[in-house]
Protein backbone atom coordinates (compact mmCIF):
# COMPACT_ATOMS: atom_id res chain seq x y z
CA UNK A 1 0.00 0.00 0.00
CA UNK A 2 1.46 3.49 -1.14
CA UNK A 3 0.76 5.79 1.95
CA UNK A 4 2.79 9.29 0.41
CA UNK A 5 1.19 11.78 -0.13
CA UNK A 6 1.06 14.35 -3.85
CA UNK A 7 2.66 16.93 -1.09
CA UNK A 8 5.28 14.58 -0.33
CA UNK A 9 7.38 15.32 -3.28
CA UNK A 10 6.88 19.03 -2.75
CA UNK A 11 7.94 18.46 1.22
CA UNK A 12 10.85 16.41 0.42
CA UNK A 13 11.99 19.20 -2.58
CA UNK A 14 11.48 22.23 -0.01
CA UNK A 15 13.49 20.61 2.74
CA UNK A 16 16.51 20.15 0.53
CA UNK A 17 16.07 23.53 -1.23
CA UNK A 18 17.14 26.81 0.89
CA UNK A 19 15.79 30.16 -0.70
CA UNK A 20 18.77 32.95 -1.22
CA UNK A 21 18.81 35.12 1.89
CA UNK A 22 17.30 37.93 0.61
CA UNK A 23 14.12 36.19 -0.13
CA UNK A 24 14.13 35.48 3.71
CA UNK A 25 14.84 39.19 4.50
CA UNK A 26 12.45 40.12 2.66
CA UNK A 27 9.52 37.80 3.64
CA UNK A 28 10.87 38.14 7.59
CA UNK A 29 10.37 41.76 6.52
CA UNK A 30 6.70 41.75 5.18
CA UNK A 31 5.78 39.28 7.83
CA UNK A 32 6.84 42.51 10.44
CA UNK A 33 4.95 44.69 8.10
CA UNK A 34 1.63 42.65 8.02
CA UNK A 35 1.67 41.59 11.67
CA UNK A 36 2.18 45.46 12.60
CA UNK A 37 -0.60 46.46 10.10
CA UNK A 38 -2.95 43.88 11.95
CA UNK A 39 -2.18 45.22 15.57
CA UNK A 40 -2.13 48.72 14.78
CA UNK A 41 -5.82 48.16 14.44
CA UNK A 42 -6.30 46.94 17.75
CA UNK A 43 -5.34 49.05 20.57
CA UNK A 44 -5.26 46.67 23.11
CA UNK A 45 -3.16 44.52 21.53
CA UNK A 46 -0.81 46.85 21.39
CA UNK A 47 -0.50 47.82 25.09
CA UNK A 48 -0.52 44.71 25.84
CA UNK A 49 2.78 44.44 24.01
CA UNK A 50 3.98 47.52 25.13
CA UNK A 51 4.18 46.01 28.60
CA UNK A 52 6.65 43.56 27.02
CA UNK A 53 8.77 46.47 24.98
CA UNK A 54 11.59 45.00 24.14
CA UNK A 55 11.64 41.72 24.93
CA UNK A 56 12.85 38.98 21.50
CA UNK A 57 10.35 36.32 20.42
CA UNK A 58 11.44 33.24 18.13
CA UNK A 59 8.98 32.27 15.83
CA UNK A 60 10.11 28.83 14.26
CA UNK A 61 8.51 25.99 12.05
CA UNK A 62 10.39 23.80 10.52
CA UNK A 63 13.46 25.53 8.91
CA UNK A 64 12.04 28.81 8.43
CA UNK A 65 12.76 30.90 11.48
CA UNK A 66 12.22 34.65 12.60
CA UNK A 67 13.13 36.65 15.70
CA UNK A 68 11.24 39.20 17.13
CA UNK A 69 11.76 42.10 18.93
CA UNK A 70 8.63 44.04 20.95
CA UNK A 71 9.00 48.11 20.39
CA UNK A 72 8.11 50.53 23.07
CA UNK A 73 4.68 51.49 20.77
CA UNK A 74 3.69 47.72 21.18
CA UNK A 75 4.20 46.80 17.33
CA UNK A 76 6.88 44.42 16.29
CA UNK A 77 10.43 44.58 14.35
CA UNK A 78 13.02 41.77 13.09
CA UNK A 79 15.23 41.50 16.51
CA UNK A 80 19.07 42.06 15.70
CA UNK A 81 21.01 38.74 14.56
CA UNK A 82 21.70 36.59 17.45
CA UNK A 83 19.67 38.08 20.03
CA UNK A 84 18.62 35.56 22.80
CA UNK A 85 14.72 35.24 22.68
CA UNK A 86 12.69 35.34 25.60
CA UNK A 87 9.82 33.46 24.29
CA UNK A 88 10.81 30.50 21.60
CA UNK A 89 7.39 29.46 19.74
CA UNK A 90 7.89 26.34 17.59
CA UNK A 91 5.30 25.36 15.34
CA UNK A 92 5.35 21.31 15.69
CA UNK A 93 4.17 20.11 13.05
CA UNK A 94 5.61 20.03 9.59
CA UNK A 95 3.57 18.74 6.75
CA UNK A 96 2.02 22.17 5.10
CA UNK A 97 -1.04 19.98 4.14
CA UNK A 98 -1.26 19.06 8.20
CA UNK A 99 -1.12 22.94 9.37
CA UNK A 100 -3.02 23.92 6.46
CA UNK A 101 -5.59 21.63 7.54
CA UNK A 102 -5.78 22.77 11.56
CA UNK A 103 -5.64 26.65 10.40
CA UNK A 104 -8.79 26.13 8.39
CA UNK A 105 -10.97 23.70 10.72
CA UNK A 106 -10.28 26.65 13.54
CA UNK A 107 -7.47 24.81 15.34
CA UNK A 108 -4.45 26.15 16.53
CA UNK A 109 -1.31 24.22 15.67
CA UNK A 110 0.58 22.27 17.86
CA UNK A 111 3.00 24.25 19.39
CA UNK A 112 6.12 24.14 21.38
CA UNK A 113 6.22 27.75 23.61
CA UNK A 114 9.70 27.75 25.49
CA UNK A 115 10.76 30.88 28.26
CA UNK A 116 8.91 33.78 29.66
CA UNK A 117 5.16 32.35 31.22
CA UNK A 118 3.72 36.06 31.04
CA UNK A 119 5.01 37.05 26.99
CA UNK A 120 3.39 33.60 25.75
CA UNK A 121 0.29 34.37 27.59
CA UNK A 122 -0.24 37.53 26.36
CA UNK A 123 0.62 35.95 22.39
CA UNK A 124 -1.81 33.18 23.95
CA UNK A 125 -4.62 36.03 24.09
CA UNK A 126 -3.45 37.78 20.69
CA UNK A 127 -3.71 34.85 18.67
CA UNK A 128 -7.30 34.06 20.50
CA UNK A 129 -8.77 37.93 20.34
CA UNK A 130 -6.75 39.63 17.05
CA UNK A 131 -8.17 39.31 13.43
CA UNK A 132 -7.09 40.65 10.29
CA UNK A 133 -10.08 42.03 8.47
CA UNK A 134 -9.38 41.71 4.73
CA UNK A 135 -12.25 42.80 3.48
CA UNK A 136 -12.07 46.29 5.50
CA UNK A 137 -8.68 46.33 3.91
CA UNK A 138 -9.89 45.65 0.14
CA UNK A 139 -12.47 48.12 0.53
CA UNK A 140 -10.21 50.77 1.14
CA UNK A 141 -8.38 49.88 -2.26
CA UNK A 142 -11.27 48.57 -4.01
CA UNK A 143 -14.93 49.90 -2.76
CA UNK A 144 -17.23 48.26 -0.71
CA UNK A 145 -19.16 46.21 -2.87
CA UNK A 146 -16.10 44.80 -5.30
CA UNK A 147 -14.45 43.99 -1.52
CA UNK A 148 -17.54 42.49 -0.06
CA UNK A 149 -17.76 40.01 -3.32
CA UNK A 150 -14.10 39.14 -3.52
CA UNK A 151 -14.33 38.16 0.42
CA UNK A 152 -17.06 36.15 0.30
CA UNK A 153 -15.71 34.47 -2.68
CA UNK A 154 -12.56 33.90 -0.21
CA UNK A 155 -14.71 32.28 2.27
CA UNK A 156 -16.47 29.89 0.23
CA UNK A 157 -13.27 28.60 -1.43
CA UNK A 158 -11.99 28.40 2.22
CA UNK A 159 -15.19 26.30 2.93
CA UNK A 160 -14.53 23.93 -0.19
CA UNK A 161 -10.93 23.64 0.70
CA UNK A 162 -11.67 22.97 4.81
CA UNK A 163 -13.86 20.58 3.44
CA UNK A 164 -11.97 18.63 0.66
CA UNK A 165 -9.14 18.71 3.03
CA UNK A 166 -11.25 17.11 6.02
CA UNK A 167 -12.55 14.08 3.80
CA UNK A 168 -9.15 13.72 1.96
CA UNK A 169 -6.13 11.37 2.10
CA UNK A 170 -4.61 13.66 5.05
CA UNK A 171 -7.93 13.43 7.29
CA UNK A 172 -8.72 10.68 9.97
CA UNK A 173 -11.31 9.16 7.81
CA UNK A 174 -10.58 10.00 4.55
CA UNK A 175 -9.21 8.08 1.98
CA UNK A 176 -10.41 5.07 3.33
CA UNK A 177 -12.42 3.49 0.80
CA UNK A 178 -10.23 4.36 -1.40
CA UNK A 179 -7.91 1.85 -0.17
CA UNK A 180 -10.66 -1.08 -0.31
CA UNK A 181 -10.94 -0.45 -3.74
CA UNK A 182 -7.53 -0.67 -4.81
CA UNK A 183 -6.99 -3.84 -2.57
Amino acid sequence: MNTTTPLSFLQSLASRLQPPAWVVDEAQQRLVLFLNHVLMQEKQAQERLARKKGSVIKLSWGMFDASLLITPAGLLDRAAAGAKPDLSVAISVDSPATLLQSVLAGKAPPVKIDGDVQLAAELGWLAENLRWDAEEDLSRLLGDVPAHALADAGRRLAAGLKQFLASGPLSASGGRGMEKASQ
